[in-house]
């Protein structure tokens, strides 16, 4: 059974929320890190979310996998795009990324699925 990549995100999310109120100063300060880095600028927010994400499979980070595909999806990528992102992540990271990169495609097809389903009323 594959692993479901909606339900990481979540669980990431809620664990930033969980240090939130233990560590604030320091959540509060990644949080702007991660905002002001990946905003748009002389990149895109999108260009750098697959940034991120090829990031992401080539250090093997399963949460940030999820993170980034959605917010790549959210911020305008294609498909394509996140398929040729894990392309590049694959040439440097070799054969580990192959596999986390998978994961990644993965996490792809999950993120459409769940946009593509009507919201429940």
């Amino acid at each position: 059974m594959s692993k479901n990549f909606v339900a990481i995100e979540a669980e990431v999310m809620n664990g930033m929320k969980s240090l939130s109120t233990e560590i604030p100063g320091t959540v509060s300060a990644f949080a702007n890190l991660h905002h002001k880095a990946l905003a748009d600028g002389a990149l895109d927010a999108a260009t750098k979310e697959l940034m991120a994400l090829a990031i992401a499979i080539a250090i093997r980070c399963e949460g940030c996998i999820a993170c980034h595909v959605k917010d790549a999806l959210k911020a305008g990528a294609t498909a394509a795009q996140v398929n040729e992102t894990i392309g590049v992540a694959i040439l440097m990271g070799g054969g580990p990324s192959v596999v986390y990169g998978g994961e990644a495609q993965t996490a792809l097809a999950q993120f459409l699925a769940a946009n593509a389903e009507p919201a429940l009323a």
